[in-house]
């Protein structure tokens, strides 16, 4: 983790960089990236670089898959609650659940934070979160870069952004030209929001005048606690459906919604129709929907409403997909079929208990 230390040391201060600050800061993250290490990293001794050598002798026909992501304005609430050892789980996820879409397995990410003034705590507790969420995902943190950009942005402004690369086999890569008439289609449970959707939550929250630190008992706790639960990283726990199913496709459900996203993976001429009655949408996404008066299909269109992840498998593994998921403690369900149609995902019926 670099600092953007440029210039002279007293000049550079007067004009609002601390490159001691940026120092401290990458000494503090340290012991957070060491719970990353895999076996493929190689020491680069000048730290410009992270160096991962891929292991060919393990794969026929390796393909690497990347993607890039940040968490939005989700980062305006870890600031209003002033928590900030959670929001780099969320960057994680949202890398590293599109990358396994494609059946990758994730090897490493770098970051990239910018903050209008480096306060090396802070730092290191955003990269502690970070470090945690690619721990849970298996994948090693090899690098990145924090910059300090006084007079662009505020003193306690901050903003992150990550890269990931996993490989995957040629001849396994997931997508709709997997997807057959008869699939079964497989819900995972969603720890919340996730990182989408929080311009309209914030919304609510200013039109409802709610109050973030206050105890909602309906929710269970403080509701910007709530609102801050950290996006469920589902990476590993696909790689290991993978290995031990027929699995077709995957959709990582963010913005955008339920049937926008699982309609990306399926081909023309198949629909996957989906039954709310199959689950309950988490508490927070009734509260939303109640405070800020949106309805149903802004709701849907908007939010997970409970399902980060979905799976389609062969109709004669559905089962054991469901074992799987549930031994390693991801809620899921059965969530729909595929049919013929015309590559769109579609809801019907009433949600249960609502």
């Amino acid at each position: 983790m670099a600092a953007d230390s440029t210039g002279a040391t007293g000049a550079y201060a007067a004009a609002g960089v601390d490159i001691a600050a940026g120092e401290r800061a990458v000494d503090l993250m340290k012991r957070h990236v060491a719970r990353t290490r895999r076996p493929e990293q190689v020491t680069d001794a000048s730290g410009f670089a992270g160096l991962f050598r891929l292991d060919t002798a393990k794969y026929k026909d390796p393909v690497l898959a990347t993607s890039t992501d940040g968490v939005g304005t989700k980062v305006m609430l870890a600031r209003q609650m002033d928590t900030h050892d959670t929001i780099g789980i969320d960057l994680v996820a949202m890398v590293v659940d599109d990358l396994v879409v494609s059946g990758a397995e994730p090897l490493f990410m770098t970051d990239y934070i910018a903050t209008g003034s480096v306060v090396p705590e802070r730092i290191a507790e955003i990269v502690g979160g970070i470090a945690e969420g690619c721990h849970q995902a298996g994948c090693a943190l090899v690098g990145g870069e924090t910059a300090e950009h006084p007079g662009s942005m505020d003193p306690d402004e901050y903003d992150l952004a990550g890269a990931g690369t996993g490989v995957v086999e040629g001849d396994a890569i997931l997508g709709p030209d997997r997807v057959r008439e008869g699939d079964v289609v497989i819900a995972m449970g969603a720890s919340g929001p996730h990182s989408n959707g929080y311009s309209l939550v914030r919304h609510i929250v200013d039109g409802a005048d709610l109050d973030l630190f206050s105890e909602v008992p309906e929710l269970g706790g403080v509701l910007g606690e709530v609102l801050l639960t950290p996006t469920r990283v589902y990476a590993k726990d696909c790689v290991a459906l993978t290995e031990a199913v027929e699995v077709h496709a995957y959709s990582h459900i963010t913005g955008g919604g339920l049937a926008a996203n699982l309609s990306r993976s399926l081909p023309e001429g198949l629909d996957a129709r989906l039954d709310r009655s199959t689950w309950s949408p988490l508490p927070i996404f009734g509260y939303l929907a109640r405070e800020g008066d949106v309805s149903r299909e802004d709701m849907e269109s908007t939010f997970n409403m409970g399902v980060g992840m979905v799976a389609i498998v062969a109709e004669r593994d559905a089962e054991r997909a469901l074992e799987v998921l549930t031994d390693r403690g991801v809620p899921a369900w059965r969530l729909g079929v595929v049919t013929s149609g015309s590559g769109r995902a579609v809801l019907d019926g009433e949600y249960r208990n609502t």
